[in-house]
């Protein structure tokens, strides 16, 4: 490693600025779900400058839109286009998957924001704006680590397919694209906001919606009705106890950090249709976080008998059973053995370059890792230069440094997984 280390870490620092620009330019274009194209041109920009073998396609299709794991609310991607890139190597190495999603989620209120979301401000060795940290710095992290491979006249035994995907926030679409496409490695490295540590473990997600009924009656006989907010407190209580219950199984020391591993979270209430009625209906909706261990229709499986034994507790429950559905976005679990071989090729990496050993923890949220290692049979690890806290949030940022030591570990890691053929003098 130490062979090629300095050779890597050299044309890094000398393209510090070469970096922040591309950084720059990804974030000033405003990727929201349906506006991908300009940001992927940027991509495909620099794919053709490093000479990559490119493949811009608009995913769709029966096999995508039937398949089980598409869950986006969208049915057409027209001008939303998936980009792949492949870096070919000579034969012989191990290949690897190298996936960042390039859709952001909206800005939110630009009140709350202290710089305009899609500047691409730098300030004291940040970059503010929108899709910072989640996640084009982690993208140009990958970029550069792949440019400091082909500049430095490295030449690889395996290959390293770039990818550049859309819709990671709606629950993947664009990465179940590329395994449908046939796209396949021997691993791969997702570089979501982690704060530099290493998720080799990802919970999975699905978000739920459940109605609750009551009986209407005028405000001033209420005792004539029943309160389906008043029930709704019964269903909440039965959640919190159900999410108590799951995390009480939780015994990985990947864990050991996350106050609640598996949160069940609702996110949204409304009901209810006059202030002198007792309200008939009242619907609430959330997220259920899904173990690595288990399936999505095991998850799914608990909260329905869970709820279904509230009759147990209430009558109104056998009279008015909740109404129980499962809706939107989704993100399936994933998890890789603590000594899987790329795993530990990743921590020797992060060890050379940071002199000290990684953080290595169970993600606290879903990512496009469940669906590599699930349906595309990649073994996944997510790790990434942004800050987790700042993520979807205002004054979104990326700490530089951050960025380019991960492009630094992620080259390391890359030539240690592929091998190398030769090196030959880089620019």
């Amino acid at each position: 490693m130490e062979v090629y280390k300095e050779v890597i870490h050299e044309w890094i620092k000398q393209n510090r600025t070469v970096g922040v620009q591309l950084l720059q330019k990804l974030v000033q274009e405003a990727s929201v779900q349906g506006n991908e194209k300009l940001s992927q041109a940027i991509v495909i920009e620099k794919c053709r400058e490093l000479m990559l073998n490119i493949d811009i396609w608009e995913a769709g299709g029966d096999e995508l839109l039937n398949h089980p794991s598409f869950v986006s609310p969208r049915k057409s991607f027209a001008d939303s286009p998936n980009v792949v890139a492949v870096l070919k190597g000579c034969g012989g190495g191990k290949s690897i998957i190298l996936n960042g999603h390039i859709d952001v989620v909206p800005e939110g209120d630009i009140n709350a924001w202290t710089y305009d979301p899609f500047s691409g401000k730098v300030l004291n060795g940040r970059l503010f704006g929108r899709g910072a940290s989640d996640m084009k710095g982690g993208n140009v992290s990958l970029l550069l680590a792949l440019e400091a491979i082909i500049k430095s006249g490295i030449r690889l035994k395996g290959d390293v397919i770039f990818q550049s995907v859309i819709e990671e926030e709606s629950g993947g679409a664009g990465t179940l694209a590329t395994i449908i496409r046939g796209y396949h490695a021997d691993g791969a490295i997702i570089p979501e906001p982690s704060n530099m540590k290493i998720f080799p473990l990802q919970q999975g997600s699905m978000w739920f919606r459940i109605l609750t009924k009551g009986k209407s009656a005028h405000g001033g006989t209420r005792y004539n009705g029943v309160s389906a907010i008043e029930k709704l407190y019964v269903v909440l209580e039965a959640l919190k106890e159900l999410e108590q219950k799951r995390n009480n199984r939780i015994t990985n020391p990947l864990y050991h950090n996350i106050p609640i591993p598996i949160p069940i979270n609702v996110g949204k209430v409304y009901g209810g249709s006059w202030p002198s009625s007792v309200p008939d209906e009242v619907t609430i909706e959330g997220r259920m976080g899904v173990a690595p261990d288990e399936s999505i229709e095991e998850a799914q499986s608990e909260m329905e008998n869970w709820l279904m034994n509230l009759k147990t507790i209430d009558p109104w429950f056998e009279q008015q059973p909740l109404e129980l559905e499962w809706f939107g976005a989704r993100w399936l679990p994933g998890s890789i053995e603590i000594k899987h071989e790329l795993l530990k090729t990743l921590e020797a990496s992060y060890q050379s370059i940071k002199n000290c050993k990684p953080v290595i923890e169970a993600s606290p949220w879903g990512t496009d890792a469940g669906l590599l290692t699930n349906i595309g049979n990649i073994p996944s690890i997510v790790f990434g230069p942004g800050t987790t806290e700042v993520a979807h949030y205002p004054d979104e940022y990326i700490e530089l440094n951050r960025m380019f030591e991960a492009a630094e570990i992620i080259a390391l890691t890359v030539i240690e997984w592929c091998g190398i053929e030769s090196i030959e003098r880089g620019e």
